[in-house]
C-alpha cells in the first residue's frame, strides 16, 4: 500500500470517525446528566462493559450468525447471478418474469419467515432461504443493469463481425457489468446479516438474532445493544469484503488488459 493510499484512506475515514466518537461523547453525557436508568438506555459505556462481561456468550453467537450469514449470502448472491443471466440471454423469460421478480419484494420477509418454519421446519433450511431471498434480489437488478449499460458501439461492432452470442456476452457484456454486479453484492452483504437475524428471531437455538429475543424478554437493554453493534460490525465487514474482492477483480482485469494491450501494441 503506498503512501499516497493511506492518505487518502486517511482523508476519507477521519470525518466518520470523528462523528461517531462525537456521537458516543454525546450519548454518555446525556445518559449521565439526565440521570436515565439503564434499562431504557444505557449508556455506551455500560454497554462496552457488559459485552466485555459476556464476551464468551456473544462470541458463541456472533460465529453462529456468521456462519448461517456467510452460507445465505454465497446462495443468494449465486442465485441472483444466475437469474440475471438467464433473464438476459433469454428476453421472452425476461419479459414474463421480471414483473413476478419486482412483485416478490412487496412481500416482507419476516411475514414469509413463519410459512417456511411450518413448511421446512426449524433447521438450517428455512434460515437459508430467507437470507437467500434478501439477498438475490439487488444482485440480479443490478447486474441486468450492468447488461442493459453495455457499450451499444462495442456491441454493434461484435455482431459485425459475426461474433456468436456467446462471445459476445463473455467477452463484453459480462465484464461490462462486473462494477453494477459487485455494487450489488454490496447491498446484498450488508442484508445478508439482517436476513440472519430475522431467521434467527423465528427459531433457533443460537445467534445473535436468538441472543436479542433472550435479552429482551429479560429486559437486558446493554446486551440488546451489544448485539446490535455485532449486526453493524458484520455488515460492515463483508461490505468491505466485497469491496476489496471487488478492487481485486475489476482493477486487476483493468490492468491486465492495459498490460495485453501494451505488449500488443
Amino acid at each position: 500500500m503506498t503512501r499516497s493510499t493511506l492518505n487518502q484512506w486517511f482523508r476519507s475515514a477521519w470525518p466518520p470517525f470523528v462523528a461517531v466518537l462525537l456521537f458516543l461523547t454525546a450519548w454518555e453525557a446525556a445518559v449521565r446528566f439526565f440521570g436515565i436508568e439503564a434499562w431504557i438506555l444505557p449508556s455506551p459505556s455500560v454497554i462496552a462493559r457488559e459485552a466485555s462481561n459476556s464476551a464468551e456468550s456473544l462470541w458463541m453467537h456472533t460465529l453462529s450468525t456468521l456462519q448461517l450469514t456467510l452460507i445465505g449470502f454465497a446462495i443468494g448472491s449465486a442465485f441472483g447471478l444466475l437469474v440475471a443471466c438467464a433473464l438476459h440471454l433469454v428476453p421472452l423469460l425476461k419479459s414474463a418474469l421480471y414483473p413476478l421478480l419486482i412483485l416478490s419484494q412487496n412481500v416482507p420477509t419476516i411475514a414469509l419467515a413463519p410459512l417456511l418454519m411450518i413448511w421446512f421446519g426449524f433447521g438450517l433450511l428455512p434460515k437459508i432461504i430467507v437470507i437467500t431471498l434478501v439477498c438475490f434480489f439487488p444482485v440480479a437488478v443490478s447486474t441486468m443493469d450492468g447488461f442493459a449499460q453495455t457499450d451499444r458501439t462495442m456491441l454493434n461492432y461484435m455482431r459485425m463481425i459475426g461474433a456468436k452470442r456467446t462471445q459476445i456476452f463473455r467477452k463484453l457484456e459480462f465484464p461490462h457489468a462486473l462494477p453494477s454486479m459487485f455494487s450489488g453484492l454490496r447491498i446484498a452483504a450488508t442484508y445478508s446479516v439482517m436476513g440472519a437475524v430475522i431467521a434467527e428471531w423465528i427459531g433457533a437455538q443460537k445467534g445473535i438474532g436468538y441472543y436479542m429475543i433472550l435479552q429482551k424478554s429479560a429486559f437486558r437493554t446493554d446486551r440488546i445493544f451489544a448485539a446490535i453493534v455485532i449486526v453493524v460490525a458484520l455488515s460492515l465487514l463483508l461490505f468491505l469484503l466485497v469491496t476489496l474482492i471487488e478492487r481485486l477483480v475489476v482493477r486487476g482485469g483493468r490492468r491486465g488488459e492495459h498490460s495485453e494491450g501494451g505488449e500488443a501494441r
